[in-house]
């Protein structure tokens, strides 16, 4: 059991590593599909009562946006996975302006998420944590390194 957190600003690649990584194994847990925090929590409760894995698929900016999975999830003994997917600003808004319709951001929306971004911590309950960036051939994983954020 396995509840995977997303932590990043808009197109920092998120969605697409779900895609790649997850889809076959773990529901995707995303407030632009589900529209509300009440579904959101309603999809959330589901899969820990049905021992489901999980990946919160959203920007998860702060620690007390991730506490909302994080502590449900690990009374129910969920492993707690995180992802942070360091973006400079820049490549977010270029990989933002090849998005159309609803998927695109507006640019104060990325901006704003980037200036109160907390990246996580183990002291909030994870137990691994991992780095994810995007390079021409596709995503790097590595382990969780304090030396590295850069965002």
């Amino acid at each position: 059991m396995q509840a995977i957190i997303f932590t990043g600003i808009q197109a920092s690649g998120k969605s697409s590593f779900y895609k790649e990584h997850f889809f076959k194994t773990h529901i995707r847990i995303n407030l632009d599909m589900l529209k509300t925090r009440h579904r959101e929590k309603l999809l959330v409760t589901a899969c820990i009562e049905a021992k489901q894995p999980f990946v919160v698929d959203n920007t998860n900016a702060t620690r007390e946006i991730r506490a909302r999975y994080i502590i449900p999830a690990r009374q129910a003994g969920f492993e707690i996975v995180g992802y942070y997917f360091p973006s400079r600003i820049d490549d977010a808004l270029r990989r933002n302006e090849t998005r159309t319709g609803t998927e695109h951001i507006p640019e104060m929306g990325i901006r704003g998420t980037h200036s109160r971004l907390e990246i996580p911590t183990f002291d909030e309950g994870y137990d691994k944590l991992y780095y994810v960036r995007i390079e021409s051939d596709g995503f790097v994983v590595e382990a969780w390194d304090f030396c590295k954020p850069n965002h």
